[in-house]
């Protein structure tokens, strides 16, 4: 991704971002990256222990992060960290929907279905609900950003990862509603894909016997690769997209490893090209 020499000079000082998923891997990345920029930002988790260790890292570097503990699928418990996080932090710039559930490995008629739903909840609930809180305060103020974590697992057909690539898929197509709805309000909506990044959350799932059967790949990646892709790329990215330097993508699919400087050059093209998007492609079409 050729971000990284331009977000070194961008400036994020008297902004608030809120980060889910923040207690540790990419979201500790993307926290620490948007801190090392200037911005206030709301560290959420739900393990006081994670909260604790990124907000440290981020105080240590001599940026600015608080802890607030809340379950994205609850909307209470969502609604009441967002007025705290405006209360103690101010307006919120940015929301970064990164709280994510791997699901279990399995054919959909042999998984749990309510371990299934579990994943389809935290990965397409969760943001739903952050982005309802925040957006009524971004809207008034006509400014804001919403970046979402989706994955490419949620663009190509992965038998055997059923509740994780379809709850993904969702999340693409839910940025995509979003940017549109909220276009003429001066927001801006971003889904990515944040890399192969060796998570603690996919070395568990892609370590066992499902995964072993249903995906001998990236088994072998997961056994053999001592890290993957570091979580900083995706913090570069985030911090790129919180710049406005992207604005123009809004509504967008973008990853790491694209070339997000030439999109930028090429915004005008892929936005009526409809390219970064889900879109079904016919014989007719």
């Amino acid at each position: 991704m050729s971000v990284n020499s331009v977000s070194e000079r961008i400036d994020l000082t008297g902004q608030v971002a809120i980060v889910t998923g923040g207690g540790r891997g990419i979201g500790r990345a993307m926290a620490q990256a948007l801190a090392g920029a200037g911005a206030r930002v709301a560290v959420v988790a739900r393990t006081e222990e994670q909260l604790a260790g990124t907000v440290r890292l981020i105080s240590d570097a001599k940026g600015q992060a608080m802890a607030f503990r809340a379950d994205v699928t609850d909307q209470e418990a969502v609604e009441c960290m967002v007025a705290d996080v405006e209360k103690q932090l101010g307006p919120i710039d940015l929301l970064v929907n990164n709280a994510g559930h791997g699901g279990e490995v399995g054919a959909m008629w042999e998984v749990d279905p309510d371990a299934w739903w579990r994943c389809v909840d935290v990965n397409l609930r969760g943001p739903f609900l952050c982005a309802r809180a925040v957006l009524p305060g971004m809207i008034a103020r006509r400014r804001g950003r919403i970046v979402n974590t989706a994955s490419h697992t949620g663009l190509i057909l992965w038998p055997g990862s059923g509740a994780y690539g379809i709850s993904k898929t969702a999340v693409i197509r839910f940025s995509e509603h979003l940017a549109a709805e909220t276009q003429e309000h001066g927001i801006r909506v971003f889904a990515i894909h944040p890399g192969g990044v060796k998570t603690a959350m996919t070395a568990s799932q892609f370590k066992s016997d499902a995964a072993r059967k249903w995906f001998p790949e990236i088994y072998a990646y997961v056994a053999t690769d001592p890290e993957g892709q570091p979580p900083e790329l995706a913090g570069d990215l985030v911090l790129f997209l919180a710049s406005a330097k992207a604005d123009a993508l809004s509504g967008c699919f973008i990853s790491v490893d694209d070339d997000v400087a030439e999109m930028v050059r090429r915004a005008d093209e892929i936005q009526q090209g409809e390219l970064h998007a889900l879109r079904l492609r016919t014989m007719e079409g």
